[in-house]
């Protein structure tokens, strides 16, 4: 199981990496594997202000529809749209091609709320 130690991780098993004032935001290689397939990605938030928890988009797999839940409140200004084209990306690459949004974040507070991959990896009792 892949957990990089330099992400922030939510209990729902969205991963985000810290860049300045923006992050990028993905789902981990424990979720991508408990899901298994994925062939399509759902962000219809791209330019909506998005509250911390709540849903920003979905993933679906063969036999499943997963919610995105925000990592942190703020802005979603991108969507990788590769995974328009490769869905795929997300199950061979979550923490790299994989990724699936871009966004500008409000407050950073919010970031001591979010687990380390020491506290991630026990959640899924990794």
């Amino acid at each position: 199981m892949n957990i990089p130690e330099n992400l922030k991780y939510t209990k729902d098993h969205e991963w985000i990496k810290i860049e300045g004032e923006f992050a990028i935001v993905g789902i981990t290689d424990f979720a991508q594997s408990e899901l298994g397939d994925i062939v399509y990605v759902d962000v219809e938030t791209q330019g909506d202000t998005v509250e911390q928890e709540d849903v920003f988009g979905s993933v679906e797999a063969v036999k499943t529809v997963s919610d995105l839940f925000m990592p942190l409140s703020g802005e979603v200004v991108e969507f990788n749209e590769a995974l328009e084209s490769s869905p795929e990306s997300i199950n061979s690459d979550p923490y790299g091609k994989g990724w699936i949004i871009k966004i500008l974040f409000s407050d950073e507070s919010q970031i001591d709320n979010l687990l380390d991959a020491t506290a991630y990896k026990e959640i899924i009792g990794a």
